[in-house]
């Protein structure tokens, strides 16, 4: 007889079933760890004393005047500009409004305003071997085409924190940001794919980075999620920040769910889900949440439910509450929906990801930033490119270096 069936008392086969599951959430366990450490940027180096701007000019250079430029976003705001009510009611999803993301600089936002970038840069060791990207060009793929885009869409949108994952070249990122005084936490899976794979840089994580100039950084947590009290594969890092101008306090923590379509691993993501929110409320104390990451969950899966429904937290999405607000302020509509969950779910974006695998093209959302709602507010966010800008062979592709587009927020910390 099976050993599952052996186990009679109905705790130690739940426990036993949730082991089982939880060997097989993992990497490629049967194959052989081939151990690199984070080493092919040690070569990098830099002209010091470099603005954001002069590193971005800098940049632009090493790649080469004859690459296409980086794909152009826009921010949208929640209060367009003076913009024709209908105008912007018929046209939310294509709406642009001309404001350059690198004109909004963090010198010019005031302390109590924060500006978060999150993203999952895809980590290069997966990303050119095993994900199958079959409509993206192989050399587009390659580090040295990569990496200096993944520094340009950060820098330009001078976030005042960067939350990231599938963080595989750590290091680069520490000393090109780090020029620019960000500091940065990084955290890995600890049964990385990446591992697993010829060549590879070390194991992916998550990682966060902070403006010094900024910030305090009081204190840092990083936990490996578990389901059904088993650990996972799966990881978040959270912060707690201190605004130097004005002593205000915040946490932010990042993630990334665990990955693939199932019925099981949905139910999988929101029991993650669960054990992150218990680990946020713990370390954040009280303080006002930025929680981000890539979720691998469309709206429509428990896990997103599950943070919405929260109470300890009282946690919402940014762009779909910033959405949902144009929107209003465009019919002239004061009506609230008391589906809170329903109502986020219709005003999220159409996609964060939009790739070309052997398979099937997957176009959906998976990527958020929830907020606290009672203590900050979301004033602006950056846009996607539409179906026409990102082309019909979509991401990553030479003009945008991976399969998910960044998140940009302004949120403002709101009076006690």
């Amino acid at each position: 007889m099976d050993s599952t069936y052996q186990i009679k008392r109905k705790s130690d086969r739940k426990a036993y079933i949730s082991k089982l599951m939880l060997t097989r959430m993992g990497s490629f366990n049967l194959a052989t760890k081939i151990a690199n450490v984070d080493s092919q940027d040690d070569g990098l180096k830099l002209p010091t004393d470099l603005n954001i701007e002069k590193l971005l000019q800098h940049i632009r250079q090493l790649r080469g005047d004859h690459q296409l430029p980086l794909l152009k976003r826009y921010f949208l705001k929640s209060n367009p500009f003076g913009m024709a009510a209908e105008s912007v009611a018929d046209n939310l999803r294509d709406l642009r409004i001309k404001s350059l993301s690198n004109v909004c600089g963090s010198s010019s936002r005031n302390p109590n305003q924060i500006r978060l970038l999150q993203w999952n840069l895809l980590s290069q060791t997966l990303g050119q071997s095993i994900d199958g990207f079959v409509s993206c060009p192989q050399n587009a793929l390659t580090w040295a085409n990569r990496k200096f885009l993944i520094v340009e869409e950060i820098l330009q949108n001078q976030p005042d924190i960067i939350c990231l994952q599938e963080v595989d070249h750590f290091k680069f990122l520490q000393t090109i940001l780090g020029s620019q005084n960000y500091e940065g936490v990084f955290y890995p899976k600890p049964d990385s794919p990446c591992l697993y794979i010829e060549n590879n840089n070390g194991p992916d994580g998550c990682a966060i980075f902070i403006n010094r100039y900024k910030y305090i950084l009081r204190n840092f947590s990083t936990h490996t999620l578990e389901v059904w009290h088993v650990q996972s594969n799966q990881v978040a890092i959270a912060v707690n920040l201190i605004i130097k101008a004005t002593g205000r306090e915040f946490c932010v923590c990042t993630t990334h769910l665990k990955a693939r379509h199932s019925s099981l691993l949905s139910k999988l993501r929101n029991e993650q889900g669960r054990d992150l929110l218990h680990f946020i409320q713990k370390f954040s104390e009280g303080r006002p949440v930025l929680l981000c990451g890539d979720f691998n969950a469309e709206p429509i899966e428990p896990v997103y439910s599950t943070i919405l429904n929260c109470e300890f937290l009282n946690l919402s999405s940014a762009y779909a509450d910033l959405h949902n607000e144009v929107e209003k302020n465009a019919k002239n509509d004061s009506h609230n929906n008391n589906d809170k969950v329903q109502q986020s779910i219709r005003n999220e974006p159409p996609y964060t990801t939009w790739k070309i695998r052997e398979d099937s093209e997957i176009c959906h959302t998976i990527d958020y930033i929830f907020y606290s709602k009672n203590q900050l507010k979301v004033k602006n966010c950056l846009e996607f490119p539409s179906d026409n800008e990102i082309g019909k062979n979509r991401i990553p592709s030479f003009q945008y270096p991976s399969d998910h587009f960044s998140l940009v927020c302004d949120f403002e910390i709101l009076d006690s």
